[in-house]
């Protein structure tokens, strides 16, 4: 797919992703729960992710090319773990090991076409579409696991500008949508780009991994080892 390979031979980009996702109550009931996230890549160490969501959560993520750091400004507590290496160190530690969910990671990965192309059993286009900004290409892929929806920016910059994502084997298929906005291949970016300063009062904490839910990337305050 022309979209992962351009993706993942980007330098540096920055975008706005505004998202959604499904909460199955127990009555069976729909949810939908939302966040905006604004990401900052420059590759090959340095990734940014600052996180506003629904009910007015915010937190940030930043790796500096040694180590992590996530803040949650609510509770205004952070944590840091050492991780010297590249974003796909840091996105891999992040989902594997810590067990936090960042939605769309692999979309940051340099592996990402290899990955993308391993995971499909089936894709198909759908139709060009006309309700963006820019003409896209609607297409329709398939795992074992995931149906997805992309839609696809036409022209010398293949950008995603939708994705609605299907877990069709959990109860009642829920959904995770996001949109993209504001896409920019030649984002401004300096060390302090990627660097965490603790406001005042801010406590440090242990960084575990907080019960898994879509959506959380932040670390939770009195999480027990």
């Amino acid at each position: 797919m022309h979209m992962a390979d351009f993706l993942s031979k980007a330098p540096a980009f920055s975008v706005t992703v505004r998202s959604g996702y499904d909460a199955i109550q127990a009555d069976g009931q729909r949810i939908e729960f939302g966040e905006r996230r604004q990401v900052l890549l420059q590759r090959p160490d340095r990734l940014r992710v600052d996180v506003e969501r629904s009910d007015g959560d915010r937190g940030l993520v930043v790796f500096d090319g040694q180590g992590i750091t996530a803040f949650k400004a609510n509770d205004n507590v952070y944590a840091r773990v050492a991780k010297p290496g590249t974003v796909d160190d840091a996105v891999v530690y992040l989902v594997r090991d810590l067990q936090m969910t960042l939605p769309l990671a692999r979309m940051f990965l340099a592996n990402f076409p290899q990955d993308l192309e391993k995971q499909l059993v089936a894709a198909h286009y759908v139709e060009e579409n006309h309700l963006f900004d820019v003409p896209t290409d609607h297409l329709a892929v398939r795992s074992t696991e995931v149906d997805m929806q992309v839609w696809i920016a036409q022209g010398e910059q293949p950008l995603p500008r939708r994705v609605v994502l299907t877990y069709k084997n959990a109860p009642n298929q829920p959904q995770f949508r996001a949109d993209f906005a504001d896409w920019n291949m030649s984002p401004s970016v300096d060390d302090a780009s990627f660097s965490f300063t603790a406001p005042a009062g801010a406590e440090q904490i242990p960084f575990l991994a907080p019960v898994r839910q879509m959506g959380s990337i932040l670390p939770r305050k009195g999480a027990e080892q």
